[in-house]
């Protein structure tokens, strides 16, 4: 069963992430050390307690739909109202409207932990979380007096509505309308696919953020405008009034992810009765203006989902691990601490392939737990000095930066690690018994959530490594160096060669990154675009190597971290140096190849 690696989360937070500087500076509110580690503890028990004991059952029911009500699996709809009961929806949302105004970093850090007992489970409240930013960044006062307390509170919940069968990542492509009413409203006209909690029975009321066109609308991105379309309409008083035209028309059966209630929504075919067809929505923002709008949204998705693949990766890790300390086969080499007398079998966590294996697991869940965190901790930061606007500004273009990586290489790993947990259980990891196939299923949705993994890479490369001309990336490798520098100039056999294996990959990012901006500059697209994702690995693998060695030099008892560190560094980064011959030399032979697929 999952338990929550509390301290290994609090220390990531406080020591590598920076929280722990910047609560000493009076930059995070009313946060204390004694307040985080009281959030983190209760969060961890709750995961652990009341969430993890249902993943499973959500795994095996799924989700049913008739007559357009959709039924979550047994417990789960007691379990959201406990959850919600407990203030977890409100953590980061104004106080203003209920919330505790608390940091995003600190919400990644709990959102991980329900992702580590249920991916399924955890992947709504995401979403609500990422629609009470949205309504308090552009909403009107009226549509914040409305529904901002309920979507802070958890008493409704929020959903995100961009996908249609003839547009995925392109919306230019969308074809769902909008037509202006007397009244102020607009009525919606449309069908919405992939809609994660597009409907279900936790709350008596769901909040639909739709992406939808004006008639007079410019074609493209620019003619697409953001509106808000109840389940319910709201009355004066606040209750609840009459059902609204948005209906769900099916649910998805998927590879993963069986509880959540994945939605095919229709709008406006005219399913209530004595009403005229059309959903009746609000603008958000101002017209034609809608995709600004939701990628405020979208950003704080892309970042919990980043959080969903570290999640997977620990409650991964933690599986494996167990099972490795209990499974006997075959006799232990110089590995074992205690070899049992008598030619008797020996755990498997104590032959070398299958520790490499746990190392490689535990490295990488660490290294994109420290980016995640420390890109939670740079929007943070922006909002914390915003009567800085320079120093505002220089953090959000470091959230910018890291926000792409955050998103596609913790979930590539949270797949990986999921995958490598599957190998250590052997045969008993391809049946079902174990769960360790279930987290593997559920993982691999999220490199496709929120803009696939390869759309963050373009992004990465297409704009934010030449953010300021380059000066943003310029300052975050710097930062980078010094941690290095510092590892370089330690004298303890626990780190061994860390300080010049993080240097040489160091290297590599620093020569790819000015390749690629090169290229991006002479607007050699195909080829900036080629080596956008090996890019973006080599990337996370460094920054991710030299975050795990900063952790080592902040830890005083330092051994355990460190030689993590230097498992990392001198098993796993020698790969940035075949992904920089990808980058740099990749696009010539792709593009001669492309014809074999044609």
């Amino acid at each position: 069963m999952y338990k929550a690696p509390v301290d290994d989360i609090a220390f990531a937070l406080k020591k590598v992430a920076g929280l722990e500087a910047a609560m000493e500076q009076g930059l995070l509110g009313e946060l204390t050390p004694d307040l985080l580690d009281a959030v983190l503890e209760e969060a961890g028990r709750f995961a652990g307690e009341e969430i993890a004991p249902l993943a499973d059952v959500g795994d095996r029911e799924g989700t049913s739909v008739k007559d357009g009500v959709v039924t979550t699996p047994t417990g789960w709809k007691a379990l959201y109202e406990n959850w919600s009961a407990g203030g977890w929806n409100a953590l980061t949302g104004p106080e203003e409207y209920g919330g505790q105004g608390l940091p995003t970093s600190l919400s990644a850090a709990v959102f991980e932990m329900w992702n580590s007992a249920s991916m399924g489970f955890a992947i709504g409240p995401t979403l609500t979380v990422g629609a009470v930013e949205a309504l308090e960044a552009h909403g009107s006062d009226e549509l914040k007096a409305t529904y901002l307390e309920k979507l802070v509170t958890g008493a409704w919940m929020g959903t995100m509505n961009l996908t249609e069968p003839q547009a995925g990542s392109d919306l230019s492509a969308l074809k769902t309308k909008a037509e202006r009413a007397d009244d102020g409203s607009y009525r919606i006209f449309g069908q919405k696919i992939y809609i994660t909690y597009g409907e279900h029975d936790f709350t008596d009321n769901i909040v639909h953020l739709v992406l939808a066109r004006l008639p007079d609308a410019p074609a493209g991105v620019k003619g697409i405008s953001l509106f808000l379309v109840p389940k319910f309409l709201v009355n004066q008083d606040g209750s609840l009034g009459r059902r609204n035209d948005a209906f769900c028309h099916s649910v998805e059966h998927k590879l993963g992810i069986h509880g959540s209630p994945t939605c095919t929504m229709i709008y406006g075919d005219g399913s209530v009765d004595g009403e005229e067809a059309g959903a009746v929505g609000y603008l958000i923002g101002e017209e034609n203006r809608g995709l600004a709008c939701m990628f405020t949204m979208m950003n704080n998705a892309r970042l919990l989902v980043g959080v969903q693949g570290i999640g997977v990766a620990e409650a991964a890790f933690q599986k494996a691990l167990d099972y490795a300390r209990e499974r006997r086969q075959g006799r232990a080499t110089r590995l074992a601490k205690n070899p049992e007398a008598g030619g008797q079998m020996s755990p498997i966590l104590d032959h070398p392939d299958v520790a490499r294996m746990l190392l490689t697991m535990k490295s990488l869940t660490g290294a994109v737990r420290a980016i995640t965190y420390a890109c939670g901790h740079a929007t943070d930061m922006a909002k914390a000095h915003r009567g800085d606007a320079e120093a505002s500004a220089a953090w959000k273009e470091r959230a910018n930066l890291l926000t792409p990586i955050a998103k596609a290489f913790s979930t590539d790993v949270g797949v990986e690690v999921a995958s490598l947990g599957i190998q250590v259980h052997g045969g008993m990891g391809f049946v079902e018994e174990t769960g360790a196939a279930r987290l593997l299923r559920d993982a691999r949705i999220a490199p496709i959530y929120e803009g696939t993994n390869g759309i963050q890479a373009i992004d990465l490369v297409a704009r934010k490594i030449g953010q300021s001309g380059g000066e943003a990336v310029r300052r975050y490798f710097a930062e980078l160096d010094e941690t290095i520098e510092a590892v370089r100039g330690q004298n303890e056999a626990a780190f061994g060669a860390t300080g010049d294996a993080l240097a040489a990959a160091m290297a590599d990012l620093r020569e790819t990154t000015e390749f690629l901006s090169n290229a991006t500059a002479a607007k050699d697209m195909d080829t900036a675009l080629a080596g956008a994702t090996p890019y973006l690995r080599l990337f996370g693998l460094t920054a991710g190597a030299v975050y795990l060695a900063k952790a080592a030099l902040a830890d005083t008892t330092r051994t355990e971290r460190a030689h993590l560190a230097r498992f990392m560094a001198e098993n796993l980064l020698s790969e940035t140096g075949a992904l920089k011959r990808q980058v740099v030399g990749g696009a010539a032979s792709l593009a001669a190849a492309h014809s074999i697929l044609q």
